[in-house]
């Protein structure tokens, strides 16, 4: 069996606003969700800034008594599934919540958990430890909640891939739904800013200003210092088109191809060549059997990283040379680094497929890019074929290719 595979609907909880029309009013008007943080105190650090979701309250979308239980990257996630329901008009009380699963990406989970439990356990014991804190250290812990939360009892699990998590959660997601394995399926990502996260994202050198200057992300930028972090949930309700047909719902773009790759780089860096980032696009086009030249858009991975916007450059360079140029955009300029952000951004190429829009790459002005980038505003174009890049350290590369749905 292989379906087709639809986007029907989308949660959102970012920087950028909570809920589908805020994000998108927010994200094409060229708003930024960077600012300084307030969640903790970063006087210890060189950095200051960050992407960070306010203004949300996760007890307008969960229980009381099951709110209790959840740390905050749950929350924030199971929100977002309760949206991405809602958008798509799914009534689970009237659906076989037996077809209906969640595929969850998140590269570091729930920190500020862990960071809890073990200063408890080394500190004063393991006797001292709250129990409630055990079952939100594992990384399924926000998929998990999210099932028990909506009563969903299809596929349920968790992908671990760093900044690539959330793509290939959506693509192992798409696979079930291809395979007839469940009709509905949750599938994005999720982090959340925590002191322990950025301590260890400080000591890696890994956020701006990494070599001085102003503290600002500027995706493939010439003056770029570095990713600004960031937190947030993106999830994408994917159907069956039987079953989005037979609903009468409505379908934001098609789930028409993946790719994922990997190339040989140290653990926390990235390879020196750019092939594994095009094999994970040449894949997810033969795929979808589209050629380069079929591609309207790109949303790039880049970050404002010295050594990965310069990978994910050349790749694209590489691509597209010769042909015709897509629009190139890179929304973590205004979203951060919150490294399982594939959901949100699919989620934005799923607006610009359905709306006709390309969002801007705030803090681009001098691009190191030769394509086509979309700098300061939006642009209003059709797009039939977007490309969803994913570059993540450690050599892991993936690729979604979402197109229009005729």
């Amino acid at each position: 069996m292989s379906r087709r595979v639809v986007v029907t609907g989308m949660g959102l909880v970012t920087p950028l606003g909570i809920g589908r029309e805020a994000f998108s009013e927010n994200l094409f008007g060229g708003g930024c969700g960077i600012r300084p943080i307030e969640g903790f105190d970063t006087a210890p650090f060189q950095s200051h800034m960050g992407g960070e979701v306010r203004d949300f309250s996760p007890r307008d979308f969960i229980s009381g008594r099951t709110l209790r239980r959840m740390d905050r990257l749950s929350g924030i996630v199971t929100a977002s599934a309760r949206m991405a329901l809602e958008d798509a008009g799914i009534d689970l009380d009237g659906t076989d919540r037996n077809r209906i699963g969640i595929v969850m990406g998140t590269a570091f989970g729930a920190t500020d958990v862990a960071a809890r439990f073990a200063g408890t356990l080394f500190t004063d014991g393991p006797r001292r430890v709250n129990p409630i804190l055990v079952p939100n250290t594992v990384m399924n812990a926000p998929a998990g909640h999210a099932a028990i939360e909506l009563g969903l009892r299809g596929i349920n699990t968790t992908v671990n891939h760093r900044e690539a998590s959330a793509e290939t959660a959506i693509a192992y997601a798409a696979t079930q739904i291809q395979q007839g394995r469940g009709d509905v399926v949750l599938a994005g990502g999720g982090d959340i800013l925590s002191p322990f996260f950025f301590t260890v994202l400080e000591r890696f050198m890994a956020l701006s200003p990494q070599d001085g200057g102003e503290e600002q992300a500027r995706p493939f930028d010439r003056n770029r210092n570095g990713p600004v972090a960031g937190e947030g949930a993106g999830l994408l309700c994917l159907e069956s088109l039987e079953s989005a047909r037979s609903r009468g719902a409505t379908i934001y773009c098609e789930i028409a191809g993946w790719g994922m790759s990997g190339a040989p780089a140290p653990a926390n860096d990235w390879p020196d060549d750019s092939a594994g980032l095009v094999l994970a696009m040449e894949k997810a086009m033969a795929m979808a059997g589209v050629g380069p030249g079929d591609i309207e858009t790109v949303s790039a991975a880049a970050s404002g990283g010295i050594k990965s916007d310069r990978l994910e450059a050349r790749a694209l360079e590489q691509f597209f040379n010769g042909g015709v140029q897509p629009a190139v955009t890179a929304i973590k300029g205004a979203l951060g680094e919150n490294f399982a952000s594939g959901g949100i951004r699919a989620a934005a190429m799923a607006l610009s497929i359905h709306a006709g829009i390309v969002p801007p790459t705030l803090g681009l002005t001098s691009p190191i890019i030769s394509l086509d980038a979309v700098k300061t505003e939006s642009r209003e174009m059709t797009v039939n074929h977007g490309l969803v890049n994913a570059c993540a350290s450690g050599g892991t590369f993936a690729a979604l290719l979402l197109r229009r749905y005729i």
